[in-house]
């Protein structure tokens, strides 16, 4: 066995004995004919399989795994996820003390194999009262670039991005809603493989790189929303976008009634964007084709069939303060396309104490007491058995994202500085292991606090806003 395999063997040494860890391993890789190693806190079981040829499997074959007991190891968790198909690889997070960190990632050799891994196992019960979580891994290749000069073009920007970054597939810009000789001040780069984006955000670092002489903010944009093809084949919802603001409801509906009268349903316009609904499925394909790259009230549109939203995907737009396609239960184009700028706002339904100042929300939560009389039963439960809107802070509301997701908790670090007029001014950076890459990305806001509450509430706000 490699010297890599004999590390990754001993590794865990202090949870059970060096000779039955290494003979639990190599009793593994005997039986299945795979390697391992560890290296960068991780340890990799296959990835190729024995006898692999050709490229990696595609993008979709990856499943996330969270809530695994400390003291399991490969030679447990990979006879289970066998069972839903062929592994490509299994990555396993690793602590220094030899300890597994809570979570791996296990890649099939086809993306049915990953689907049915997360239909079979997720909340599957490992060990008595042990349930793991196992959801789909986002293997995010695009970035969002804020702060862009609003008069460049898209081949401004292509070609300014290709210079400064490898791997540089596509930019996607859109016009602005009131002016479309504009841009919005933002962009999404798209790059060939996670691997390239990861690399580029780390080259593109706020504070160090400017682009036209003007300093950037980069972050990763919202992963592609996943909806599988039997629910799409049952959409009859198109998203039309880069619509004048100016452009009604009635002008929309005329211009998509005119191929085939009588085929829409109904018109729903938000701002420079609509859902034309139609009656059919068959029209609503035909008018996609017919219709995208048509002029409307002078503006290009372009028109994609509506995603249906996931949804858990819609508790997450209770922090977004403003209006986004999701309020219609359907999703157009994905990753925040359509949101202003993927920078940090306030929560729109939290209200909380920053700096002093009351931000009230929309929908405040309800802070009624009730008297205890003697005899009242009380059941213990857990918070996660509740529900969000019983939660009114930022704080609390990612710890319990963090577990629906099967995330491993956030992780908060407090750093202070001195302000001008000599007060301790403080911001959190908040880790969460379960999604950082390689290298460790966390979240922190480009605000200070002066109390260790309202750093920790920024932080945890401005997380749940980059989620």
């Amino acid at each position: 066995m490699q010297e890599g395999n004999n590390a990754a063997a001993n590794g865990c040494g202090k949870i059970r004995s060096s000779t039955q860890n290494e003979a639990a391993l190599l009793a593994l890789m005997e039986k299945t004919g795979y390697s391992m190693v560890q290296e960068n806190g991780q340890r990799k079981f296959g990835g190729p399989p024995p006898g692999w040829e050709g490229p990696p499997p595609p993008r979709g074959c990856e499943v996330f795994v969270g809530k695994i007991p400390r003291d399991m190891y490969e030679d447990e968790l990979v006879p289970v996820f066998e069972r839903a198909g062929k592994i490509y690889e299994f990555r396993l997070m690793m602590e220094f003390s030899g300890e597994n960190r809570g979570y791996a990632f296990v890649m099939y050799t086809a993306k049915e194999e990953a689907q049915l891994a997360i239909k079979i196992l997720n909340n599957y019960e490992i060990r008595p009262g042990k349930f793991i979580g196992v959801c789909v891994s986002l293997d995010n290749c695009r970035l969002f670039i804020g702060a862009i000069p609003k008069e460049k073009k898209k081949e401004e920007i292509l070609n300014e991005m290709k210079k400064v970054t490898e791997g540089v597939v596509d930019v996607i810009v859109y016009p602005n809603a009131t002016d479309k000789t504009k841009n919005r001040g933002f962009a999404f780069v798209e790059y060939e493989s996670h691997r390239a984006a990861a690399m580029a955000r780390r080259r593109l670092i706020p504070g160090t790189f400017q682009l036209w002489g003007h300093a950037i903010q980069v972050d990763w944009a919202d992963p592609e929303k996943e909806v599988d093809e039997e629910t799409m084949q049952r959409v009859k919802v198109l998203y039309v976008r880069n619509l004048m603001m100016s452009t009604t409801e009635d002008t929309i509906k005329a211009e998509f009634n005119k191929f085939k009268p009588g085929a829409v349903e109904r018109v729903k316009k938000l701002r420079d964007y609509a859902f034309v609904h139609f009656f059919h499925r068959e029209d609503a394909v035909a008018a996609m084709s017919v219709m995208s790259g048509k002029c409307i009230d002078g503006a290009t549109i372009e028109v994609a069939l509506a995603k249906p939203v996931n949804k858990e995907s819609t508790w997450k737009q209770h922090f977004n303060g403003h209006i986004n396609p999701i309020s219609e239960n359907l999703l157009g184009f994905p990753n925040k396309e359509d949101s202003h700028q993927k920078s940090l706002g306030k929560p729109a339904s939290l209200s909380v104490r920053l700096n002093g100042q009351h931000s009230p929300g929309p929908s405040e939560v309800e802070r009624c007491t009730y008297p205890f009389f003697p005899g009242i039963k009380l059941t213990p439960i857990s918070m996660y058995s509740l529900k969000s809107t019983h939660f009114s802070s930022a704080a609390m509301h990612l710890d319990y994202f963090c577990n629906k997701n099967n995330w491993t908790p956030p992780e908060y670090y407090l750093y202070s500085t001195t302000g001008q007029d000599g007060k301790i001014l403080l911001v959190y950076k908040v880790l969460i292991p379960s999604i950082a890459d390689g290298s460790q990305s966390y979240f922190m806001p480009d605000k200070l606090c002066t109390t260790v509450e309202g750093a920790r509430e920024l932080a945890a706000q401005f997380t749940l806003l980059h989620l």
